[in-house]
């Protein structure tokens, strides 16, 4: 008998602006991920370089219609694909699948009065071909594709005009997409805006001039918490029944040694992970988390009613994307490991990905018994999965065994984290099909249960092939989780 729920949720997670491609077609406007380039020799013990940005860049970029070095304007073409991909999903027998809205397609700039109709009609078209094979969508209102105009006009989410804009988007996917859509994020891994501030927030940093960059990101942050919470309240409003989650990068901190050090610093890391869901969840900002921004220096600008707000606008589930676990010392010399857009001390028990991203499936049970300890509310696990290089045979197969590999082993935990009592409604794997990633924009990085036929520089035919593990994917979703083999 299954350990899951049985109407437990079984899909996969994708972003617009890594899959769909078409960054000009129908009116869409350029967002920040249109800037992202093609990163070949971006060191694995590097990964802070891919978020290096400057006014320049943004302005070189707005200058040419280049997708050969910006491969996230070109993805794999889901725009035009999206039918034939659904229906390998369903094939594979999804319940869900989680997918974002990119914010451009329904106002280019941000800021116009009303919404782009062919944007509209794209998005209703693909819930309608979900809703034909019965897959639940789970939306992202927000997925690393914010605006590049309100980028460069605003430094993005520092200015508090963004807090209206994006209320006014969510309230338009709300009214056009809400006869489809019961679950929605408001913010995709909202903890990110210190990792990458221009990925997710639009802050370009020399454009923090009476500010430092670290006053713009906890400002930026602040403004997405008001408008999560605003969006939150509006969703419930006009779509009875639905719920809306809040989305962590779960970064579960080990401490490298028993050195009190080591574990006050790994204690002082899962703190500041934690405050990013307190406030969404608990509706108001952890004391510690208050003190920390006043040690800094830093005051965050609030209006009258901010407080209230985040009160009334709390989350109804948790979501969050874990890959890896990282360890911290305080010895500055310790050898480091690669992550997803971190960087940590590496951990000697833990094998590793091909690109230094360390495998940690009993991490998985941990998180998930921490957090559902934490907050005692639903938790889905929207993001999981390795990237890898693969290769296609010449009859078209992949054999792909150390992804199911990797794939068998967390669920093995989420199963164990469910038989102790943890609230687990779903699981979206990253990603179901081959996509750009996100940190050096590759495609050979790849993730998916399906193999799309495009290299690095965009050569290739698009053509998709079903992988090893899109068999094994099928049968275990078929058992609810049982079938492991």
């Amino acid at each position: 008998m299954s350990k899951f729920k049985d109407n437990f949720l079984w899909g996969g997670a994708l972003a617009a602006n890594q899959i769909e491609g078409a960054w000009n077609v129908g009116g869409k406007g350029l967002s920040v991920a249109d800037v992202a380039t093609y990163k070949p020799d971006l060191d694995v013990s590097d990964y802070a370089g891919h978020n290096k940005v400057t006014s320049q860049m943004v302005e070189e970029a707005m200058t040419t219609d280049e997708i050969q070095y910006y491969p996230k304007r070109r993805g794999i073409d889901f725009y035009h694909h999206y039918k034939e991909d659904v229906k390998l999903f369903a094939e594979m027998g999804f319940k869900t699948l989680r997918i974002s809205i990119a914010w451009t397609r329904l106002f280019p700039t941000g800021e116009e009065v009303e919404a782009n109709q062919e944007g509209i009609a794209y998005y209703k078209s693909l819930f309608e071909t979900l809703k034909e094979y019965n897959i639940e969508p789970i939306v992202t209102l927000s997925h690393y594709e914010m605006p590049l105009a309100l980028s460069v006009k605003y430094n993005g989410w520092v200015d508090r005009k963004l807090v209206d804009l994006f209320v006014n988007y969510a309230e338009v996917c709300f009214k056009e997409f809400g006869a489809y859509v019961k679950y929605w994020l408001t913010f995709n891994e909202i903890d990110s805006v210190g990792r990458h501030p221009f990925t997710t927030a639009g802050i370009i940093p020399d454009k923090c001039v009476d500010y430092s960059l670290d006053e713009a990101v906890y400002q930026a942050l602040h403004h997405q918490y008001v408008a999560a919470a605003i969006a939150t309240k509006k969703c419930h409003d006009m779509i009875p029944g639905s719920q809306m989650g809040c989305m962590l990068t779960k970064l579960t901190t080990y401490p490298n040694t028993c050195n009190p050090n080591d574990v006050l610093l790994s204690l002082e890391r899962n703190l500041d992970n934690y405050s990013h869901s307190d406030i969404q969840i608990f509706g108001k900002y952890p004391t510690l988390y208050k003190q920390l921004l006043k040690n800094k220096g830093i005051v965050v600008k609030m209006e009258d009613g901010d407080e209230q707000i985040l009160k009334e606008g709390t989350a109804d589930y948790l979501a969050f994307s874990y890959y890896m676990s990282r360890t911290e010392s305080a010895d500055p010399n310790k050898e480091k490991a690669a992550g997803n857009t971190i960087m940590s001390v590496k951990n000697p028990y833990l094998a590793s990905t091909e690109w230094g991203w360390q495998i940690d499936p009993v991490g998985l049970r941990i998180s998930l018994i921490e957090l559902y300890d934490r907050y005692n509310v639903p938790l889905i696990i929207v993001e999981n999965g390795m990237g890898a290089v693969d290769q296609l045979t010449e009859d078209g197969k992949v054999h792909d065994s150390y992804r199911i590999d990797y794939l068998r082993s967390h669920i093995e935990e989420m199963a164990e984290a469910v038989e102790m009592g943890v609230d687990l409604f779903g699981y979206t794997s990253w990603a179901p099909i081959d996509l750009i990633s996100v940190s050096t924009s590759q495609m050979s990085k790849r993730y998916g249960y399906i193999y799309v036929d495009q290299d690095d520089l965009g050569n290739g035919s698009l053509k998709r092939y079903k992988k090893d593990s899109f068999y094994w994917y099928k049968k275990l979703i078929s058992s609810n989780g049982e079938d492991l083999d």
